[in-house]
């Protein structure tokens, strides 16, 4: 599972990286500007599913009645569900992309300060922060769709691949719904804005730990909604 992480990290830089072999920019944006983004899909899709693997098992819990188990026990079900699981592939994820990340980062003339270095910090945090409430958010429409496996969370996680590149590329209707009804341009692409100094997005960039905290928020209030509706198989 980490040597396929690895692969297919390497393989998608690979892309960019033919890509930019013949055009110079994409929109106004470098090659090593849009790897930062690629790095940042990555990174924050490793940390879900090394330490919190357990929303794409949800599904399966509920539909089985192993959920039962988590309403008995004197935690949080959305702490239990979150560790419920690892995915090791994850740890794959962070290391490449965090390689990537660096290499970005000494490939583009950005003046660094203490500041800039904890803000990257931060926007790192927050974007995976968010990404993991992506994948519990839309993981708890298993206790409205009763399957072995719900379809919609692996939709939801499809959308990142729009986060991957310049969002600028994009029609309105497709940033909209990355901006504002699944939010992962925060995830990559505000943040690349702000950690470069790209003025017309880099304000935006600052918004993403109160994004984190939104949908943070918002997937936990899903989640009890969802868990109001929860009936036990009765296995």
């Amino acid at each position: 599972m980490l040597f396929s992480a690895v692969i297919v990290q390497i393989a998608g830089f690979l892309f960019i990286w033919t890509i930019f072999q013949r055009i110079p920019t994409i929109n106004g944006w470098s090659m090593w500007q849009v790897v930062m983004m690629y790095a940042l899909i990555f990174v924050t899709e490793g940390v879900g599913s090394l330490f919190f693997e357990g929303t794409w098992r949800l599904s399966n819990l509920v539909y089985t009645g192993q959920f039962d188990q988590m309403l008995v026990r004197p935690l949080s079900p959305i702490v239990q569900v979150l560790a419920n699981a690892v995915g090791f592939n994850g740890l794959g994820n962070i290391v490449t992309g965090l390689v990537l990340i660096v290499i970005g980062i000494l490939n583009t003339p950005v003046q660094w300060t203490p500041g800039r270095l904890l803000m990257l910090v931060i926007l790192v945090a927050s974007a995976a922060t968010i990404r993991v409430a992506i994948n519990l958010g839309s993981a708890a429409s298993a206790f409205w769709i009763k399957a072995p496996w719900s379809m919609v969370p692996m939709f939801v996680h499809q959308l990142g691949e729009f986060a991957k590149y310049p969002i600028t590329i994009y029609s309105v209707a497709v940033q909209a719904l990355i901006v504002i009804a699944v939010p992962f341009a925060f995830v990559s692409f505000f943040p690349t804005a702000f950690i470069f100094g790209v003025e017309a997005w880099s304000i935006q960039g600052l918004l993403t730990p109160l994004v984190a905290i939104y949908s943070v928020v918002l997937a936990v209030w899903l989640f009890r909604v969802g868990l109001r509706r929860y009936e036990s198989s009765g296995h």
